[in-house]
């Protein structure tokens, strides 16, 4: 079964200095960086990365964001936010990363599978077309954006692991219940998320 592996949201704006930090941020794009360097082509047929890409989402933002499903102005298209974080960033620019799929340009937009290339094609559809069949899920946030495209790659039909040591989570109550929710679905886990308080 060949496997890709999506890394999700590893942006400025995701880690700390950022405008919507996750603590642990910058030190699991450093690791995922290592993950991606040491896999891209053997353990993984292709590496695709997905990134906020917004435009005006909406309600997205918020002044008075609930941190559900508002949050405050983030990964704005053309800000250095939106940018992939530098730790990460050079395995991008080195060709490691096979495709980057944006999502929220006119919405909220958390999962990767809502998400399309430069060129319009959706990431489901881009990795059925390279006989992608199962998924590893790393980034930020586990309680966030990596669950909900854990949860529609299952829908989607791949097999769906999240390497859980390879995740940052927002919170540890919310992390527990995205845990949860992804085990209950069918999403094979791995490791232990970080979460910093």
């Amino acid at each position: 079964m060949r496997r890709g592996l999506i890394v999700v949201d590893v942006q400025k704006d995701f880690c700390e200095g950022g405008s919507v930090p996750v603590k642990g941020g910058a030190d699991r794009a450093t690791a995922i960086a290592d993950l991606v360097r040491r896999s891209a082509g053997s353990a993984y047929a292709h590496v695709v990365a997905t990134r906020d890409h917004h435009i005006d989402p909406g309600g997205h933002f918020s002044d008075r964001p609930d941190f559900s499903n508002s949050f405050p102005v983030h990964c704005v298209v053309g800000s250095e936010g939106g940018d992939f974080h530098p730790n990460f960033a050079p395995v991008s620019a080195d060709g490691r990363v096979d495709e980057v799929f944006y999502k929220g340009a006119h919405s909220a937009s958390k999962s990767g599978f809502e998400g399309s290339t430069e060129g319009g094609t959706p990431l489901a559809d881009w990795l059925r077309d390279r006989d992608i069949a199962a998924v590893d899920v790393v980034g930020i946030a586990t309680d966030h954006c990596v669950k909900a495209t854990a949860l529609d790659g299952i829908r989607a039909g791949f097999a769906v692991r999240v390497l859980l040591d390879y995740t940052a989570g927002v919170a540890a109550d919310t992390t527990r219940a995205a845990v949860d929710e992804m085990r209950n679905a069918g999403v094979h886990l791995t490791g232990h998320p970080v979460v910093r308080s």
